[in-house]
Order: structure tokens, then sequence, then C-alpha cells
């Protein structure tokens, strides 16, 4: 370090980039490995120096020699051997198109030849480098002066009379010249798709390069807007010749790129394109990996530029949620990204309808391509070819099949299977539908689709809370009848539930209920029937409970100037009722017996809707005197010693606190934003609440 002999560090920085190229070239050529090469760009990119800045011009120079006055001759001498006469050496002829035919002077990655030149390999690869470089090295110094030489020497390079920059262009600095160059690399590479390849690995080879292409006159369009009107019409007729077999969808979502960047620009009506990304390209090759990775990382990219501009992004949700439910695992990830932005206050009731019903679309995409395979009946075809499903084999989901072949259950399907949102919330025979896909509940993609329900619900429900504005009551009070709802079914579903969405449902319930405490009053009515219905005490526990304490904790003056003594009254008969029910006569035939959970639960808040209502204090006190009678005297039969005392206990303590009015109704109605002496959990008073009662005793 220090020496004379020592290396300049900026001017080695400045090789290894030039270096990566030509070093990367010689590896196509089977001389030396390839390099890392844009680990190596954006390394020596990110040092400034005027040394580095010489470095950087000069390889833009090369840069455009290699890809524009490469030699469309082709390399090496061609042996071919006569049947009378020895081997003679063929001369070297013009390089072709991918059809066969004759190539202009302008040598492309697409064009064949038997045998490559130095330079037409190291036109490949700086083509493949491309545009990294041109990204990496807009922020790059230097290069910021016209240079009088237009072109730098390159051993190897054929200028051609075409390929003649103009007198303006050589006045460019070499950054722009070589933007301008790459600009007619990719549409020369657009010119040559139009022919049809001779071979199937050139057609993919074909595919590849247009997505390079449209990229590149992408990211040259962000750098100079002025080229968008030169870029836009080739483009177009790119998009024209593609959209309607989906063979090239790669393509396609690079030309959906460059409508999102500069379709205003343009002035172009952009809607087919969104229509066809998220409309066909979803629904008919969702099976697709390579499209599905391709099309959620294009959309995670540009998200901020999907949501203000694109309408369709947001409608198309059913269809972007057939990935999800082909492909959990595989995507999962990428949704947990992305559902926030899909829940709006337009979308957000049927968004969570789509997401619960998820293991019911997986297993209707599975007989959807079944049917498309092996049998001819089908009302609903994928245009993509797929791999047999083992999922349905074997006859074990004939049933399914028959329903999904059957014209009186084709609604049902065909609602699961829609393109966009807004032709209706939910199914109304979901009771049906799960009975009719009975077979599917151990289905590998169905299992997996259950499995990711309950980690987006949570995603879900924190994107209301914290994407949508929180003032929005309406659709609090729309999500609130739903979770109701959709918590009766999914105790019902024949469906696989490793970690039962009900108890995820439960808790948001909550959440959204002490978040806006004036929703329980909004939805009195629906929870009132549900906290009124016997039978969701012994099937429904969890949803049950939460519904219960919320009755009993929220229904006050205090919380809600419109809760009325009427209906204060109106719940706490309904919940005696309930409780009358639980504990004198025996479960439903298959029910276990009430959770002492439930009846705690049900005690506590009668005692505290009484609280607010003094009319009600004998009633509560009468009611839980028998019910601590009947308890000790063996009329309740519990499995555990351990649940009657606890329900004894509760019991004694309430009607002790009871006793006293006034104390019971600071314990057990206390302010909003008051201290609070208790925390009801549904399972025993705190502390205080204890202590509280054992005064009352001493009375």
């Amino acid at each position: 370090p220090g020496g004379s002999s020592s290396v300049n560090p900026l001017q080695s920085s400045g090789q290894c980039v030039q270096l990566s190229f030509e070093g990367s070239a010689l590896g196509r050529l089977g001389e030396t490995p390839r390099a890392d090469v844009p680990s190596h760009i954006h390394a020596a990119l990110s040092i400034t120096s005027p040394s580095l800045a010489d470095h950087v011009t000069l390889l833009n120079k090369k840069l455009i020699d290699w890809l524009r006055y490469a030699s469309t001759q082709q390399g090496g001498g061609a042996s071919s051997v006569g049947f009378f006469n020895g081997p003679r050496i063929r001369q070297p002829g013009p390089v072709t198109e991918l059809d066969g035919g004759p190539s202009g002077d302008f040598f492309t990655v697409l064009c064949v030849a038997q045998g490559f030149t130095e330079d037409q390999w190291m036109n490949a690869h700086a083509f493949s480098l491309l545009r990294p470089w041109l990204l990496a090295s807009s922020a790059a110094p230097g290069d910021s002066s016209a240079e009088a030489d237009d072109r730098s020497d390159v051993d190897g390079s054929v200028v051609s009379m075409v390929s003649a920059t103009s007198s303006s262009s050589r006045l460019l600095a070499p950054r722009e010249r070589l933007r301008e160059k790459s600009f007619l690399y990719a549409q020369r590479l657009i010119e040559q798709s139009d022919r049809k390849a001779l071979k199937r690995a050139d057609s993919e080879l074909q595919k590849a390069c247009l997505v390079e292409a449209v990229l590149i006159l992408d990211q040259v369009c962000l750098e100079d807007v002025s080229q968008v009107f030169r870029a836009f019409p080739a483009v177009k007729a790119l998009y024209g010749r593609l959209s309607p077999e989906l063979g090239a969808a790669r393509v396609l979502l690079a030309v959906a790129q460059f409508y999102l960047n500069h379709g205003e620009t343009a002035a172009v009506d952009c809607e087919p394109v969104w229509r066809l990304v998220f409309g066909r390209l979803p629904a008919e090759l969702f099976n697709d990996p390579h499209l599905a990775h391709s099309l959620l990382r294009f959309t995670r990219l540009h998200l901020h530029h999907l949501q203000p501009r694109v309408v369709q992004y947001t409608q198309a949700f059913p269809n972007l949620l057939k990935f999800l439910a082909w492909d959990s695992p595989a995507v999962l990830e990428d949704f947990v990204d992305l559902l926030p932005s899909l829940v709006t206050p337009g979308t957000a009731v049927e968004l969570l309808h789509s997401l619960l019903d998820l293991p019911c679309l997986s297993a209707t995409l599975v007989l959807q391509l079944r049917v498309a395979l092996w049998g001819t009946e089908s009302f609903l075809r994928p245009a993509w070819p797929t791999h047999p499903i083992s999922e349905a084999a074997g006859g074990r989901a004939q049933l399914s099949l028959e329903a999904f072949r059957s014209p009186a259950h084709r609604g049902l399907f065909l609602f699961l299977l829609r393109a966009e949102a807004g032709s209706g919330d939910t199914i109304a025979r979901l009771a049906t539908l799960h009975r009719l896909l009975a077979e599917a509940a151990d289905w590998p993609r169905v299992v997996q689709a259950a499995q990711a329900v309950p980690v987006l619900l949570h995603v879900y429900f924190n994107a209301v809370v914290t994407v949508t504005p929180v003032a929005n009551e309406k659709l609090l009070s729309q999500l609130v009848s739903v979770l109701l709802e959709r918590s009766s079914l999914t105790h019902t579903s024949v469906l696989p539930l490793s970690f039962p969405p009900h108890r995820v449902l439960s808790f948001h319930l909550l959440r959204f209920c002490k978040l806006r405490p004036s929703l329980v009053v909004d939805q009195s009515h629906e929870l009132l029937e549900f906290a009124g219905t016997t039978a969701n005490a012994f099937s429904k526990e969890a949803v049950f409970t939460d519904v219960v304490w919320l009755l009993g904790e929220v229904l006050s003056g205090g919380s809600d100037p419109r809760c009325s003594v009427e209906l204060i009254t109106s719940c706490f008969e309904s919940l005696e009722a309930v409780l009358f029910e639980v504990t004198s006569s025996a479960p439903p035939p298959g029910e276990e017996p009430v959770a002492p959970r439930v009846i705690t639960s049900l005690m506590s808040a009668l005692a505290k809707l009484a609280s607010r209502s003094h009319d009600l204090i004998p009633r509560v006190s009468l009611f839980l005197s028998k019910l601590r009678a009947a308890a000790r005297g063996g009329a309740v039969v519990w499995s555990r010693e351990e649940d009657l005392v606890a329900i004894v206990t509760r019991g004694e303590e309430l009607c002790s606190l009871l006793r006293l009015p006034g104390v019971a109704q600071s314990v057990l109605t206390p302010p909003p934003r008051g201290p609070r002496w208790h925390r009801d959990l549904n399972v025993a008073p705190s502390l205080q609440l204890r202590a509280l009662s054992g005064l009352a005793l001493l009375h």
C-alpha cells in the first residue's frame, strides 16, 4: 500500500466494468466462465471520480459499436465434403433470419448463422447486459458533453452504409448515442419477431428477446420522454399481433408495463391492455406458475401506479385470487403484500366473502380443468394446456363432477369463477355448495387454500382498519353482519379448517366493536338474533361468548345515547331465555354440553344489564339463586368438578354485588374513559371485583 507500483482503485473499478462485458462474451465462446456482470456494474458505478467517468464514457462508445456495427457475415468457414472429391471450404455467407430468409445489414441476437464472429458474440452479450447498464449508468458521472468522435475503433466492427448515424446523432454525447442505438436495436428486434421461427427453441428465444426489447424501450422512454412517440407505434403493433393468442403472455406483461409508464403521455386508450392483463391472463392461465410469478411480481413492482390509475386492478380481485386458490404456498407472500391494496369501501365486503370461499374456488378450479381435459360437455374450458390432476383421480370426485356439469348448479360455479367484482357479494346457497364439494375436503390444493385463509383474513382486517377510513361506520356495520353470518357457516362447512376461521372472525368482531362501540347499537338486531339462538351456544362457543360479552359490556347509555331502557330489557330477556334453556335441558343430539365459559359469560352479561336498569335486579337475583341451588342439588351435571365450582362462585359473587345497586353499577358499568375496575375476560372476575363482592357479603 502506498507504493508507486500500486494500481489506482478507481481505474481498476472502471476497467472492471469493461472487462465484465468482454469476459462475459468470452464465456459464451467457451474460453472463461461468465462473471456476475450486473453486480460489477453497480459496484463500479457507485464510485464517482473523473477517472471512472472516462472509463464509463469509453465503455459507452464500445457498447455502441458492439450493438450497432457487428458483422453481418457468418463467422468461420463451414466445411463440406463431396462424393468424388475431398473436403472443401465453403465461403461464409450472410447471416439469416429465424425463418431462413435473408437478413438485413443489422445484426441482432435473433440472427442465425452456422458460426459467429467475436464481435457478434459481443453484440449478444452487450444486449443481454444493456438494460441493467442503462439503468445503472443513468446516474453515473461524466459523459455530459458532446463528443466529436462519433464512434470508437473496435477491431472486427463492420460499418454499413445503412447503419451510419445521422449528423445530429454524431454530435450527441456517448451516453445519449448509446440510448439511441439501444432504441434502434430494440425496434429491430420487434420487427424480427414478426417472422415465424423454424425451431421451437428459436421461438422461445424470440419471446425472451421481445420481453427485453420492450423493457429497453421503456427504460429509454423513461430517460427521454420525447422517444415515447417514436416507440409507441411499434409497441402498439406488437400488442395487436400477440394479444389474440396468449402464448406470449410474458411479452404482453412487458407491453403492459410500457403502457402503464407512457400511456398517459401518448394519450392512448389503455383499457384493453388492462382487461387482458387482469382479465384473460389470470382467468385462462391461472395454472401456469411462470405467469403467476411474473404477473404478481409486475403488480407488486408497479402497485403505486396501478392503484390510482387502473380501475380494473381492484375490480379484478376474483381473477387474481385464482392464482392463490391454485397454488397458495407459492404466491401467499405476494398476496400478503397485495391484499391491502385490494381493500376499498366498494370491494371490502365482496373480498371478505371471496377469501372465506377460497377453498371452494380451489376445488372448482380443479374440477374445471378436469372437465376440460377429460370431458367434452364443459361450459367453461381453459385455453391453456395443463397436466392431469391427481387430486380428482380415481372416481373420488364423481359427485362433484356431476354437480359441476349439472345446469341446476351452474350458477354457483359460474359465480365462483367470475372474472370481475360487482356481480354480487356472496352465494345464497353456500350450504348447498359446501355439500356439493364435500369430496374435495382432502384434495391437496383445497387443504393448502384453507390453511392460507386465516393468514389472509388477518391481513384483510388490518387493512380495513388502517387503509380504509376508520370513520366509515357504514362499512364496519356491513362487515359486522358478514362476520355473524359467516361465523355460522364456517362451523357447518365440510371443507378443511386446520385453524378455524371463526376464531379470526370472532377476534376482529370484538376489535371493530371496541373501535366503534356504536356498532353494537347499530347492529343490535343481528347481535341479539345471534345471541338469542340457543343452538349457537352449543356449536359456536367462541363467537357466541364474544357476542354475549359485547351486548353486556357496550349496551349502556354511557357508551351510546341511543341505548334505551327498552333495548336493554329486550337484550336481557333474550339472554335470560338462552341461559335458562342451556342449563335446564340436554344438549342437541351429537353436541357436547355447553361450556362453562358460556354460562359464566351469560351470567355476567345479565348482571351488567340489570345494573343499568334496576327494575331487572330482582329478576336476575332470583334466577341466579335458582341456578346456584340447581347446580348444588345436582340438577346441572358437569364433567368436571371445577366447572361446577366456577359457576356457583360466579353466581354468588354477582348476587352479592347486586345487593348494592350503586356499587354494582360502578363496577359492572364503568365510564368509557374512566378507571377500569375490572377486565371481564368471560372466565372469572378480577381481584378488585372479588374484593368488592367480599365487602358486600359483610352487609
